[in-house]
Order: structure tokens, then sequence, then C-alpha cells
């Protein structure tokens, strides 16, 4: 029963990471109508900071199960999402 917690809320982690740089993307194409280079641009932070923020979690947690991962999740996840917005980009353009 412990496991299946553990589980459920490192998926929610993960879940909530990808949501935040969801909303931060539709946000910056709607900030950045008129320069896509900027919107690109910040595509790069708001991926960072999504590896950044599964870390720092992690490094709060003290608990090194399941880091790499979360890392792979968060990272492929938010990466397709703003793959996802660049080519809405190219294809407005």
């Amino acid at each position: 029963m412990g496991h299946d917690c553990l589980v459920k809320a490192k998926w929610a982690q993960i879940l909530i990471i990808w949501v935040l740089v969801a909303i931060l993307t539709v946000w910056t194409l709607l900030q950045s109508h008129y320069d896509d280079h900027l919107a690109e641009a910040t595509f790069g932070a708001i991926l960072a900071g999504s590896i950044a923020t599964v870390s720092l979690l992690q490094l709060f947690q003290n608990n090194a199960e399941g880091f790499v991962r979360k890392l792979v999740y968060v990272g492929g996840g938010s990466y397709l999402i703003l793959a996802a917005a660049t080519v809405y980009l190219f294809l407005k353009g």
C-alpha cells in the first residue's frame, strides 16, 4: 500500500511540472505574438526551469530513488510540449 502512494506522489510531481510547462508555454505564445524569436528563446528557459524544478524537489526530498527516471519523464514531456509549440509557431509564421 505504501509503494502505491509513493508512485502516485512521483507521478503527481511530474504531472504538475508538465501542467506548469504547458501554462507557461501558452502564456509565452500569447505574450510574444509579435516576436516568435523571443518565444523560442523563452522555451529554452522553460525547459531548463522544468529540469531545475525536478532536481530541486529531489534534493529537498533527500531520496535518490527514481531520480533519473523523473528527469527523463519531466524533460521528455516538457520537450514535447515545447516542440509542439514550436511547430505551431512555424506553421503560423
